[in-house]
């Protein structure tokens, strides 16, 4: 019933965020693997950061991205721990980090992608004989998910009360199963700016763009 109820979510997961056949390994050498596909993720010299999830139960097991360009740099954020494997080094979600380093791509994106496996729990740390304080969790991140209209509009996203914004970044992802052209990447502009502990968006795109931008917040937790 176990392996039933496994196949059943399994099922739900591929419904809901089910992702084209591609050469990418983040399921590879993983008996049960959700495989999710992010958008394509407008990469900048400045380091870009996109959030992607698995689904309720499971953590991520793989990871892999897709490059419009070799010139490209894509890491993630991963937790400390021993050992390094999923549970630990990674939860049900995961930061993606891009910078474009060189290259002439007039559109540079990168396709995050994740391999989900059902959650089994995550290690425990041993404590020492030291005073010192082990890696915690002094901040959190928020997330805001914005859907792209055509025109000109704003946004705002503000870390949740009893938090204090530490920093704030955004990216812009295009929902399409290729890398976009220049003129659809040229087609969104974004501009931030922070006041009042809030984080203010101006978004301007052209029609029929199927972008979204997503707003990162860093929230350090008050004592």
């Amino acid at each position: 019933m176990r392996r039933v109820a496994v196949l059943v979510v399994l099922a739900a997961a591929c419904a809901v965020v089910a992702s084209p056949a591609s050469a990418t390994n983040e399921c590879k050498g993983l008996k049960v693997c959700v495989p999710i596909a992010g958008p394509w993720v407008l990469a900048m010299p400045g380091q870009v950061q996109y959030q992607l999830s698995c689904p309720k139960r499971f953590i991520i097991g793989g990871l892999d991205a897709e490059l419009s360009s070799r010139g490209i740099d894509v890491g993630f954020v991963g937790g400390l721990g021993s050992p390094v494997n999923p549970g630990i080094t990674t939860s049900q979600s995961v930061i993606f980090l891009g910078r474009l380093l060189h290259g002439r791509d007039p559109a540079p994106t990168f396709r995050p992608h994740i391999g989900c496996i059902p959650a089994a729990g995550g290690g425990q740390r041993v404590p020492t004989a030291y005073h010192a304080f082990p890696p915690g969790k002094p901040s959190t991140r928020e997330l805001k998910q914005i859907a792209v209209r055509s025109g000109v509009h704003g946004a705002t996203a503000a870390c949740a009360k009893g938090e204090r914004l530490v920093a704030a970044t955004h990216a812009i992802g295009f929902r399409v199963t290729v890398p976009p052209t220049a003129a659809l990447a040229h087609a969104v502009a974004v501009s931030q700016r922070i006041s009042g502990g809030r984080v203010h968006l101006t978004i301007r795109a052209g029609p029929s763009t199927h972008a979204v931008v997503q707003v990162d917040l860093v929230c350090g937790v008050l004592p």
